[in-house]
């Protein structure tokens, strides 16, 4: 039977001398990054602070009863959109209300719009049927070089909800690549 003995030399560390510092400081700074990540979003909900892409998305959802598609992935499109533009179109986000049945009178949808979005949007164009079953908002407001665009488009059973922050000078360079020329500009013939 041999004995170890241990000498200052041959000493190690004990297990868990490295996972004690890491589960002291780690372990509750990530317990409290998740309760924020929770709770302000959630408290914000409850207030009825919420506003923007956000607020107006709820609102009608609730005032219509019915339920919001938010497209998935939207992060990648908008970096994919912003590359394929040279930085023209940024910042995408979608949501979709299928099987939309409730009638919407313009002027509480416009109202309820107005109030989610808040300060610096201001209304472009409203446009409503005469018989009420397709609307169309759309809204701009400045976010210095670039335009922010919030449109809402009730066409039939199927609403859509977009925002998108757009650099018109990019985007008017990017569309101007694809503009076909007048024949009569043409060299060559087809």
């Amino acid at each position: 039977m041999s004995k170890h003995i241990s000498t200052p030399a041959s000493k190690e560390r004990s297990p868990g001398t490295t996972g004690r510092w890491a589960h002291r400081f780690f372990i509750p700074l990530s317990c409290a990054l998740l309760i924020v990540a929770i709770v302000v979003p959630w408290m914000a909900h409850a207030a009825g602070g919420e506003g923007g892409f956000d607020g107006v998305v709820d609102s009608i959802a609730h005032e219509y009863h019915v339920h919001a598609t938010r497209i998935p992935f939207m992060g990648l499109a908008s970096l994919v959109a912003g590359a394929a533009t040279h930085g023209g179109v940024g910042r995408v986000r979608v949501a979709e209300f299928e099987h939309f049945s409730a009638a919407v009178d313009g002027e509480d949808l416009n109202r309820m719009v107005e109030e989610k979005l808040g300060q610096g949007w201001e209304r472009m164009i409203r446009e409503t049927s005469r018989r009420g079953n397709e609307q169309t908002l759309i809204f701009d407001r400045p976010e210095g070089g670039r335009m922010g665009l919030f449109i809402v488009d009730l066409d039939g059973t199927e609403m859509d909800v977009v925002e998108v922050s757009v650099d018109p000078n990019r985007l008017q360079e990017t569309i101007g690549q694809y503009r076909h020329r007048d024949h009569g500009d043409d060299d060559t013939n087809d």
